[in-house]
């Protein structure tokens, strides 16, 4: 490089009274700008924290709702459980025989879990059609040795925030074998 190219220019430094920039301040924060020209941020940090809120709130009840959710497919589960052991020992040559849907159906419903909607459970017992242990050939066969299989249907209401309301259902199937 040559000398020239590294030459240093003093200019002149221009001054601005301090009324003027008082009187600009003034004037800007009139129009919500601050002395820059950029437009303040009063107020933003308000819309932040309830966009934020609403985001937190629609996670929390979220997981609230699964967390229900799970509940009831545990009892689903148990309840399918318990009408297959009330089925096995209530066979053919049980002092009380049930064959009939409504006894399961009074059964599961009388479990009582919380929280559970007696009106949303259906309880499905099945025994096979013909065994080679039912003498004579019967239906349902109920016969001691015989498998007895019961499917417990729950709908479950799934409501989330800012979701549509939809209906789950939910269904668990147990077999045993009859016992008495």
């Amino acid at each position: 490089m040559s000398g020239a190219d590294e030459m240093e220019v003093d200019l002149p430094m221009r001054r601005t009274p301090r009324i003027r920039v008082a009187r600009l301040g003034r004037v800007l924060a009139r129009k919500g700008r601050n002395r820059e020209g950029i437009s303040s941020e009063n107020g933003s940090s308000l819309i932040e924290t309830a966009l934020s809120f609403m985001v937190v709130l629609l996670l929390f009840f979220g997981v609230m709702e699964v967390c229900l959710a799970l509940y009831t497919y545990d009892f689903v589960c148990e309840a399918a459980r318990e009408a297959t052991r009330f089925g096995m020992i209530h066979g053919s040559s049980s002092l009380t025989p049930k064959t009939k849907q409504s006894d399961f159906q009074t059964y599961v419903t009388g479990l009582g879990f919380p929280g559970i909607n007696a009106a949303n459970t259906t309880a499905t017992p099945s025994w096979p059609t013909m065994g080679s242990t039912c003498t004579p050939s019967s239906i349902p066969c109920n016969n001691p040795g015989n498998t007895v299989q019961v499917v417990v249907q729950y709908k479950f209401p799934l409501s989330i925030p800012f979701m549509r309301k939809s209906t789950l259902v939910m269904t668990s199937t147990s077999q045993m074998v009859i016992s008495q």
